[in-house]
């Protein structure tokens, strides 16, 4: 299983390293730090040129060079990239944020949760939500 986590605080990116790890399914946890990386793992290109394509990306949309509603506009408007899966995972729960999303077609909306256990249950409940529970398309190659 390969996921995308587009996140800029590396505290974040630890946290959800360790509850994905705590979850016991093997995955490989690709990190992309804004939203122009993330395309470009995406698009597979620079340094990306050889990285696969994810089955599921967290995205948060306070990202640095290009936010998170860019980069969900993008993936959503790209015939080869629309089928995967894209949960935000974000501080917000501002409820404009949660429209614009949806209305961007994020396939859910996660509030990060403040206190460290609580973000650990929420990444493990999205995994498990994911990959568990879901049938999902094959990846367009």
């Amino acid at each position: 299983i390969d996921i995308l986590l587009v996140e800029d605080s590396p505290a974040d990116v630890l946290i959800a390293r360790e509850a994905l790890a705590e979850a016991k399914l093997i995955n490989t946890i690709h990190v992309a730090e804004d939203g122009v990386e993330a395309l470009d793992f995406l698009y597979q290109r620079g340094k990306f040129a050889s990285s696969p394509r994810p089955d599921l990306i967290l995205l948060d949309l306070n990202l640095p060079r290009k936010n998170g509603r860019e980069v969900l506009a993008e993936i959503k408007a790209d015939e080869d990239l629309k089928r995967i899966p894209v949960v935000v995972l974000t501080t917000s729960s501002a409820e404009e944020d949660i429209v614009r999303s949806y209305n961007l077609h994020a396939n859910c909306y996660v509030v990060k949760p403040v206190e460290f256990d609580n973000f650990v249950k929420a990444v493990q409940s999205i995994q498990q939500f994911w990959f568990s529970i879901v049938s999902l398309p094959p990846v367009k190659e």
